[in-house]
């Protein structure tokens, strides 16, 4: 994860809109990003996704319809999101959340083809 320097974009409004399932996050340099609750899941900053190192990430599945229930700042360099599905230990620092949506194509296809390459899906199981 990222750290914080002195020329990081700083966010001047995150907005959860509940409809949509998406956070929107507006920095100081203009950019705008709305990023879904399933794509803020999968790519969660956590050790219980990102492992301890790359070898160690778990794959997340049957994310598609999870929810944010809370946004909880965090000092003032991130902010922990509790998820529906009950995930709530990573802290989405300003940088990370900055790569997140400057990539967010990238990335999304990437999940998806990870997803594919294992035979899972976006859907929960039944």
């Amino acid at each position: 994860m990222a750290g914080l320097s002195k020329d990081s974009p700083l966010p001047t409004e995150i907005c959860l809109h509940q409809v949509s399932n998406v956070v929107e996050v507006r920095f100081d340099d203009g950019q705008l990003f709305q990023l879904s609750c399933e794509y803020l899941r999968v790519y969660s900053p956590s050790a219980a996704v990102r492992g301890h190192s790359p070898a160690q990430a778990v794959l997340q599945v049957g994310k598609k319809d999870v929810r944010i229930t809370a946004i909880e700042p965090v000092g003032q360099y991130a902010v922990k999101l509790i998820f529906s599905d009950g995930h709530d230990s990573g802290l989405y620092t300003w940088d990370y959340l900055y790569t997140l949506g400057q990539h967010q194509i990238a990335y999304w296809q990437d999940y998806l083809m990870r997803l594919e390459l294992a035979g899972q899906h976006r859907e929960e199981s039944t």
